[in-house]
């Protein structure tokens, strides 16, 4: 089974003292975000966790107990830097500062192991096709010789999207060709294939690579292993090939305010879901209540240890 930690909120940023709690304790639950009455519980054990998945935007917090979690998990990251400023992504760190976490990283868990996320890409008068022009190819110098992929997204304009970040529009398809070409050109100047993620197929013909971003040829690369994964493993969506279920996060708990996020919706929900935070909590958000019932997730190993010698 692949853990994730990353659809719903940020927890290296804001909740890795939990988490390690967590990963001691070797158990976590967590609340259905449609049925919040019913809570999951996942063994954190390698026995039956291939894999500890992250998608953040600061992994800084969690870097010093890096060799703790190495030690038991095998380990894939998704770091997201993108050129905005305060105006969008309100409390995300500098993002200098992100790229030396992010260098760190792949330093301590490989290559393989990590992915730069530029996403999503929004037009505005102030961040135009030239900023990020700009600025993509300045990332990429930076990160070049640490990452060897970038997943890239253009702005999905969700209902709660649209809600937070009024006047933001839809990238046109001329737009996105003509940044699409630019990046593959970068990338391929800094050793970096860009990854389209539920993008449109056509971008393939920019030297895109189409596949998805978190996909099992992606995750056994990292791993080092095949992995035969079961026909129940659901998608998120029918264009994602990405193994991203199993989130042990909560939506409305990512404190970094960006405009354009989907898994925050109400920002006072937000603020109140943060306070009640207890990191000795095995949920993420509050306490476990008298009505609710706890049922242990079926929890599997993917993998067999079979090394693959060849995986792109």
């Amino acid at each position: 089974m692949i853990i994730n930690t990353g659809q719903r909120t940020d927890i290296p940023a804001y909740y890795t003292e939990w988490f390690m709690n967590r990963i001691r304790e070797g158990f976590v639950l967590v609340r259905n975000p449609f049925n919040p009455v019913m809570v999951s519980r996942y063994e954190l054990n390698p026995k039956v966790v291939d894999c500890i998945s992250f998608c953040s935007k600061n992994p800084a917090p969690i870097l010093p107990y890096l060799p703790e979690l190495k030690a038991k998990f095998k380990l894939y990251f998704h770091v997201t830097i993108t050129p905005y400023g305060k105006d969008i992504e309100p409390h995300v760190p500098d993002k200098n500062e992100v790229m030396k976490s992010y260098i760190r990283l792949s330093k301590s868990i490989g290559l393989e192991a990590v992915s730069w996320r530029y996403d999503p890409v929004f037009i505005t008068d102030k961040y135009d096709i030239s900023f990020h022009k700009e600025k993509f190819a300045y990332m990429a110098e930076m990160l070049s010789g640490y990452t060897d992929n970038c997943v890239v997204s253009f702005i999905d304009l969700y209902e709660k999207t649209l809600r937070n970040f009024g006047g933001v529009r839809k990238v046109t398809e001329g737009e996105q060709n003509e940044l699409a070409e630019h990046f593959a050109n970068i990338g391929k100047k800094y050793g970096i294939k860009i990854r389209g993620c539920c993008e449109k197929q056509e971008l393939s013909r920019f030297g895109w690579d189409m596949s998805g971003c978190a996909t099992k040829r992606v995750l056994e690369r990292a791993l080092g292993e095949t992995l035969e994964i079961p026909a129940s493993e659901g998608k998120a969506r029918p264009e994602c090939s990405c193994l991203i279920g199993h989130d042990i996060g909560a939506y409305n708990s990512c404190g970094h305010g960006c405009l354009y996020c989907y898994a925050n919706y109400d920002k006072k929900i937000v603020e109140e879901n943060m306070k009640q935070h207890d990191p000795k909590s095995p949920l993420l958000i509050g306490h476990i209540n008298p009505e609710d019932e706890i049922k242990q997730a079926k929890q599997v190993r993917y993998g067999h240890g079979q090394m693959k010698l060849e995986l792109v």
